[in-house]
């Protein structure tokens, strides 16, 4: 029985298959579990407290985990040794999300490719075939995550703050959120996942394509994500395509074409939620 994960930092879906490649559960969904954000004792207590996980812990010989977070070793380890304290009969595989995205959006094993991921988060990888090839390390949301929900999140949020919206978008967010300086600073600063918290804004903007602003502000964050990301390996973008893989990804796709028309590169498949190329990955290993 193999159990494939696949965990951002807001959601983490489970599905449980048999030796046959049959799926033997609905899919589960947890809290997301990025070690990288979370403690261990928080972590733990999202799993066991999934009674349909826990019941089929004794009997998973294979966990296939891949999640946010999971890119540095230390994060990693942790969240491993957490996975083989409650899967105690199962071999732990973890790895980090990006893996989780080539293999839900390339068309063959073998495929060379940028991928991408922009969720709550975001990242960039190339992939030539065999192995996975980042040149920009994470440093996580308050850094980095271009194009990302927690990006267009801040992003949202900063022009509402500074009077940077047209009107009937400023009305619009204010009638959808809270947006009071105090509870803002709360959630920010004195709850955990903030990432996940400023990603919860992101919904915004996709129920209000019809603005200019709301075009404008996505494609920016696209530019900032090309050119500090995709354009680490210009020299691969001469002969492979670029796919994107989370929700952020699969909402802006035709944004996301417009930029690649815009500054040069080729795009290529868009999968919203790799979970489900995940399970068609590891049935084809069985």
């Amino acid at each position: 029985m193999i159990l494939i994960t696949d965990s951002g930092s807001t959601k983490c879906d489970w599905i449980v298959i048999d030796d046959n490649g049959n799926q033997l559960h609905e899919k589960i969904r947890t809290k997301g579990l990025n070690p990288a954000i979370l403690k261990e004792k928080k972590l733990n207590k999202i799993i066991r407290n999934s009674d349909d996980l826990m019941q089929f812990k004794d009997k998973v010989t294979h966990v296939f985990f891949y999640g946010a977070g999971c890119g540095t070793s230390k994060p990693r380890l942790m969240l491993a040794e957490i996975l083989e304290s409650i899967f105690t009969n199962a071999t732990i595989e973890v790895q980090e999300d990006t893996m989780a995205a080539v293999r839900a959006t390339i068309n063959h094993s073998n495929e060379a490719a940028v991928v991408c991921i922009m969720g709550t988060g975001s990242n960039c990888s190339y992939y030539d075939g065999k192995k996975l090839h980042q040149r920009v390390v994470s440093l996580g949301y308050i850094l980095m995550d271009d194009a990302s929900g927690n990006y267009y999140g801040k992003e949202l949020i900063k022009d509402y703050y500074f009077n940077k919206m047209p009107e009937d978008i400023k009305v619009a967010f204010e009638h959808k959120y809270n947006l009071d300086a105090d509870y803002i600073k709360y959630n920010l600063y004195k709850q955990p996942n903030p990432n996940a918290y400023l990603a919860s804004f992101a919904e915004f903007m996709f129920l209000n394509k019809d603005s200019e602003y709301i075009i404008e502000l996505i494609k920016k964050g696209i530019r900032v994500f090309v050119k500090n990301m995709i354009f680490q390996f210009k020299e691969e973008l001469k002969t492979v395509p670029v796919h994107f893989a989370g929700s952020i990804a699969f909402f802006s796709e035709n944004e996301i074409r417009q930029v690649a028309n815009e500054l040069g590169f080729t795009v290529g498949n868009f999968e919203r939620r790799p979970i489900e190329g995940l399970v068609a990955y590891h049935t084809n290993q069985l």
